[in-house]
């Protein structure tokens, strides 16, 4: 049975494959996430194309059978693509920016499976709408830190998630990795999903 790799540096990510029941190794493909070439994608184009490279990446660095997970996230709020803030002062602004309105959480998935020389990849939205936020709550908020390092600058399951009170669509989307379409993908692989769970 091939080993499951995620190519993803991502705590949430490699959460919710473990709590679905799922064995895996992680893998970080360092990847310049920055480059002109990414930089001018539309938000959805960039993040199919981003995990499309992680997943080969890590292709090229293995010589065992192994079904290999690539993803990539951003908000796009009217148009733009919001990433990680990395900073305090871009991440409270951002907030400013989001509060009361709504955006879409795109992530691109790619899942290469080795032994089949198969691939498939797709892009998952979810519509993620923001409720009012006082300057205090944003900074509170940012103070924290979490959201220097999360696309868009938010999460669900942390502390930014008494700020959403409706997302349209896949929770674990957002959260990082939508677990329906990794299930999906399995199965077009020619894998179970009680199957996957005991790959190791």
């Amino acid at each position: 049975m091939p080993k499951i790799i995620l190519a993803s540096a991502s705590s949430s990510r490699r959460r919710l494959l473990e709590s679905a029941g799922l064995s895996l190794s992680v893998m970080v493909s360092h990847v310049d996430e920055e480059t002109e070439f990414f930089n001018q994608l539309s938000p959805s184009d960039m993040v199919i194309a981003l995990a499309i490279t992680k997943a080969h990446t890590i292709r090229e660095q293995i010589d065992f059978p192994a079904i290999i997970i690539g993803c990539d996230s951003t908000f796009e709020f009217e148009g733009q693509s919001l990433g990680k803030p990395g900073t305090p002062e871009i991440a409270f602004e951002r907030a400013k920016r989001v509060q009361g309105s709504s955006g879409l959480l795109h992530t691109g998935h790619c899942v290469i499976d080795t032994t089949k020389d198969r691939e498939i990849s797709s892009i998952v939205t979810t519509k993620v709408t923001f409720d009012s936020m006082s300057d205090e709550e944003i900074s509170d908020y940012v103070a924290s830190g979490e959201p220097l390092h999360v696309a868009g600058g938010f999460t669900l399951d942390g502390f930014s998630s008494p700020f959403i009170p409706i997302i349209e669509g896949d929770y674990t989307n957002v959260v990082g990795i939508s677990m329906p379409f990794i299930r999906k993908a399995f199965a077009q692989l020619g894998y179970s999903w009680p199957e996957v769970k005991v790959m190791q």
